[in-house]
């Protein structure tokens, strides 16, 4: 007999998963892989208006034989060791029109040097379905900024790209985007007031050029800063605590941690070592 507990619970709500389709794929830089996705379940996902919109892409062990959408709930109670991988990346652009995305996908290596997603987008083909949840975002560049600020790396570019394209043609301010390797610069859209800096080489540079920045006019400044989370807690330093920058003014957290894979990173902002304010 069951107990009154056991009776009473809700069952667990899945979230829904949207399942596309490769339509197509384009090395646009020597380690990144642009993939367009669409087909009918563009509509199941939840769209929104962000620049930094993001989906989690459930990515199943091709010798599981497991086809999407997946029954989280069944596998995580009889066969855990068969969960689909979840891996966060940025819409770098919506078609409404014709029910497709592009995602912008980060390449480091061949094979098994890749990461799960990674080796996934390097191997797919045109027509291979791949599960997804979201979007989820939140930062957007606010049409009445004065100036605007944009820090990232590799794995912002994406949003980075997306919020310039999104900006008034007057708008005004910089744009600092790390890169391991010089060959990776794209040609970005930007507006003519808005500088487009690349840093090339040690990440630690881009703590150098944060902190040569004249920063003591708050107003009308609008700050967009999103890299490897050491990076992150010493930017969020310099922004907040050393230049006062409000806030409210910023849309700032890690979203990698050097060393960690997506599940670790995860799991580890709830704990002190995920915080990125000291």
């Amino acid at each position: 007999m069951q107990s009154t507990t056991e009776q009473t619970r809700p069952a667990r709500r899945q979230k829904a998963q949207a399942v596309l389709e490769v339509l197509g794929k384009t090395r646009i830089s020597p380690r990144l892989l642009r993939l367009t996705l669409g087909g009918e379940g563009y509509s199941a996902l939840n769209r929104n208006e962000h620049t930094d919109a993001y989906v989690k892409l459930l990515v199943a062990d091709p010798s599981s034989g497991l086809q999407p959408p997946y029954d989280m709930d069944a596998l995580r109670e009889s066969s855990p060791e068969l969960m689909p991988a979840r891996r966060t990346y940025t819409v770098r652009r919506w078609d409404d029109e014709n029910q497709r995305l592009d995602l912008d996908v980060v390449l480091h290596g061949d094979g098994e040097d890749n990461g799960v997603a990674a080796r996934w987008a390097d191997e797919a083909q045109p027509g291979d379905p791949i599960a997804m949840m979201g979007a989820g975002g939140g930062y957007t560049p606010q049409p009445g900024t004065r100036r605007h600020l944009l820090i990232g790396d590799h794995a912002a570019l994406p949003a980075i790209a997306a919020a310039l394209e999104s900006m008034d043609p007057a708008a005004t301010g910089l744009a600092l985007i790390h890169l391991d390797h010089d060959a990776d610069r794209l040609q970005l859209e930007h507006p003519e007031g808005v500088e487009l800096r690349w840093v090339i080489g040690a990440r630690e540079q881009l703590v150098d050029a944060v902190s040569a920045l004249d920063l003591s006019d708050h107003e009308g400044l609008q700050v967009f800063c999103h890299v490897e989370r050491g990076i992150t807690k010493t930017l969020r330093r310099l922004l907040v605590k050393e230049a006062g920058i409000p806030r409210a003014q910023l849309s700032i957290s890690a979203y990698w941690a050097l060393g960690r894979i997506e599940d670790q990173f995860q799991a580890e902002k709830r704990e002190p070592i995920g915080a990125i304010d000291e």
